[in-house]
């Protein structure tokens, strides 16, 4: 008669040594994904809160508005951005690409219209706020990109 082994849980499941292998590797990037959308998330909010003390064009009330602000202006950046890139093509030839300047001030201006506490002055304070706010964007990007390094 052949002998019929007890099914046990896996060690992970156990309390025991975490997973090895494939199933391992899947998780972490799955959380180092998101933990850089987090951390990228929380650093623009402080990105938008240095524009506001570098720039008195730009006013943000709290710590909590410039989240808001930074995902709203994120959102804004993913939907709109692209259809205006597209639809303002000509002119963005003609003017050498400077236009997008224009766009992304377009995009933080609206961002300020949409929020109650986040407030841009006018358009030329969202073009000076934009550019600031889009070289700090770079320098958090360059940032994370070495943090969060794929290996």
């Amino acid at each position: 008669m052949p002998v019929r082994r007890r099914r046990t849980l896996p060690e992970a499941q156990r309390g025991g040594a975490p997973l090895a292998g494939p199933m391992a590797a899947r998780g972490t990037k799955h959380y180092t994904g998101a933990m850089k959308i987090l951390v990228k998330w929380l650093l623009s909010a402080s990105a938008l809160l240095l524009v506001a003390y570098l720039y008195s064009g730009v006013q943000v009330e709290s710590f909590g508005s410039a989240l808001i602000a930074a995902f709203v202006i994120g959102l804004f950046n993913a939907v709109l951005r692209p259809v205006l890139v597209i639809l303002t093509l000509p002119v963005t030839i003609v003017t050498v690409g400077l236009f997008l300047f224009v766009i992304n001030a377009l995009m933080f201006w609206a961002a300020a219209g949409v929020l109650g506490g986040f407030h841009v002055s006018g358009f030329g304070a969202a073009l000076l706020g934009s550019l600031i706010y889009s070289v700090l964007g770079i320098v958090i990007e360059s940032a994370l990109g070495g943090l969060f390094a794929k290996k």
